[in-house]
């Protein structure tokens, strides 16, 4: 239990980015992008060491779960939805350092913070147990806390949705063929997504 309480708490310290985004007037969403890429760059260059040529360190020990051990670990899926979300929906006046098709729009930051304050809320509610559904309790709470989030940054429908798909991510780990598709690969991209068709596409439908 102390290596779980661990692992969500370097799992909650992500927060500080896009928090810094919104609190740092000098940090502008090319930086957070900057740093994104510059972080996974290092994270994809330890996990090849650590899968492919043997990188034996305590903390990964600590820090990975069992099923983890011979995949992608969780932190850098984590960091590859964390730059997909950065890269795909840049909000408004951020001067992206690549141009999207959904800019602008202000999905990112709060599709970001349902995984690195939703998502290890979630999992000290549920034990850390590795469960095909969560439990519906669980379940509800993520939901309350991820929608709650949204709420601060878009209109209440989205929020919603956006918290529900944040919610259905968290709740279900798929198992394709042995590997574990982890949670911290779909928070953010799904809830982005939610939140973004329904600021875009609701309102039009007269919803």
């Amino acid at each position: 239990m102390d290596d779980e309480v661990t692992r969500r708490l370097v799992h909650a310290s992500t927060s500080v980015l896009p928090l810094a985004y919104v609190f740092v007037a000098e940090l502008t969403w090319r930086h957070v992008q900057a740093l994104l890429v510059l972080a996974m760059v290092g994270a994809l260059g330890l996990e090849i060491v650590r899968l492919y040529v043997g990188l034996d360190w305590w903390i990964f020990d600590r820090l990975t779960r069992e099923y983890e051990q011979e995949n992608l670990a969780a932190y850098f899926l984590g960091g590859v939805g964390l730059t997909v979300v950065a890269f795909a929906f840049p909000p408004a006046g951020a001067d992206p350092l690549i141009g999207s098709p959904f800019d602008p729009s202000p999905v990112a930051v709060p599709a970001m913070l349902m995984l690195t304050i939703g998502d290890p809320f979630s999992g000290l509610l549920g034990a850390g147990e590795l469960q095909a559904v969560k439990q519906t309790w669980v379940l509800l709470a993520m939901f309350g806390l991820t929608t709650l989030i949204a709420s601060a940054f878009v209109p209440p429908l989205p929020a919603i949705l956006g918290g529900l798909a944040a919610t259905v991510a968290d709740g279900a780990k798929p198992v394709i063929r042995g590997y574990v598709v982890d949670d911290n690969l779909t928070i953010a991209p799904s809830a982005a997504v939610a939140m973004f068709v329904a600021i875009e596409y609701l309102p039009a439908l007269g919803v």
